[in-house]
């Protein structure tokens, strides 16, 4: 027999919403966080972009979830059920150019300390000119060793609590589905044969 919520304390629904809100909201301050100051950590134009709009995509999924289990919609449920697969496997591929594209550029990275926290491009390599944008406090004092442990850490716990609300959603698609075919008090009643 499947548990319904397995590790939260809520009933299926209320953990589901509970657990929606929670990626919700580290998915949109990531990818707010990426489209910011990502241009610090990867390097070619549009990356830092691309990646902080899958991050914003998937916060976008977890309130259509949300939204669907607080309505209690057979129909919306069915349609983040669809969606949680595809998010699964582009924040999959998302979570590995990130961690290759971060050991690709950890010289940058380390420049970017090393001279103020100025963004990396070949003018200011050339010119040693400071730009008015510096690198976000702290992530230079912990070091590039703890800032790539930290990224990818925090992706495969991101990996992980998306799995885990696919998980939630299409265990109550099932509830819903046996429900639809549960019978009432009346017309034979629920000891019907």
């Amino acid at each position: 027999m499947w548990c319904d919520n397995c590790l939260l304390v809520l009933p299926l629904r209320g953990g589901a919403m509970a657990w929606a809100v929670l990626v919700a909201a580290y998915s949109i301050a990531g990818g707010v966080f990426l489209l910011v100051s990502g241009q610090f950590f990867f390097f070619f134009f549009p990356e830092w972009q691309i990646y902080g709009g899958i991050g914003i995509g998937v916060g976008v999924a977890a309130v259509l979830t949300m939204f669907a289990l607080s309505n209690k919609s057979y129909i919306w449920i069915r349609v983040v059920k669809f969606l949680w697969p595809f998010i699964i496997v582009i924040s999959a591929v998302r979570a590995i150019l990130m961690i290759v594209q971060l050991q690709r550029g950890k010289d940058k990275i380390t420049w970017e300390c090393n001279n103020g926290g100025q963004v990396w491009t070949e003018e200011a390599v050339a010119a040693s000119a400071s730009k008015p944008s510096t690198m976000p406090g702290g992530f230079c004092a912990a070091g590039y060793s703890s800032l790539n442990t930290a990224f990818i850490i925090s992706l495969l716990v991101d990996i992980a609590c998306q799995m885990y609300m696919y998980f939630l959603a299409w265990r109550y698609s099932k509830r819903l589905e046996h429900y639809a075919t549960m019978k009432g008090p009346y017309h034979g009643g629920y000891y019907n044969a």
